[in-house]
């Protein structure tokens, strides 16, 4: 696996590193984790918007055209 940073997370991630005391391994690995909770929660809201708009019928719209 190649990872590729830019110069500026490249600076930030030393400048980070000397401040907290953490190498820089510490800090990406957070860093992600904390990258891979917020992306989960956002698919998970959008699965159930998706969800919610699949069912957001009134009762008038769902049977609308039903001869009972």
């Amino acid at each position: 696996m190649e990872i590729k940073l830019t110069q500026d997370n490249f600076e930030n991630l030393e400048a980070f590193s000397t401040i907290l005391k953490k190498n820089a391994s510490d800090i990406i690995n957070s860093a992600l984790e904390e990258f891979f909770v917020n992306e989960q929660k956002k698919l998970l809201e959008k699965n159930i918007e998706d969800e919610n708009a699949m069912t957001n019928l009134n009762y008038d719209e769902f049977w609308d055209g039903v001869d009972l």
